[in-house]
């Protein structure tokens, strides 16, 4: 996902929108909280497909995630 980075010297690593401070945790928390891409693009200064690209690479990582039997 080329518009998503990480860093350790940025947000503590944590998955970033490229060239921002803005965290992937961050987009999915205001849209869990009822706020619209279009919110989201007018206070954060984003566009679609970074909003986009964030929730897409949520997407991936949740894919990868499987229960294992202890």
């Amino acid at each position: 996902m080329e518009l998503i980075e990480m860093d350790p010297e940025v947000c503590g690593g944590k998955p970033i929108l490229k060239g921002t401070r803005i965290t992937v945790k961050l987009i999915l928390e205001v849209l869990a909280n009822g706020w619209t891409i279009e919110d989201i693009m007018e206070e954060y200064e984003l566009t679609r497909e970074q909003i986009i690209h964030a929730i897409k690479y949520a997407e991936s990582i949740l894919e990868k995630v499987r229960a294992v039997k202890l």
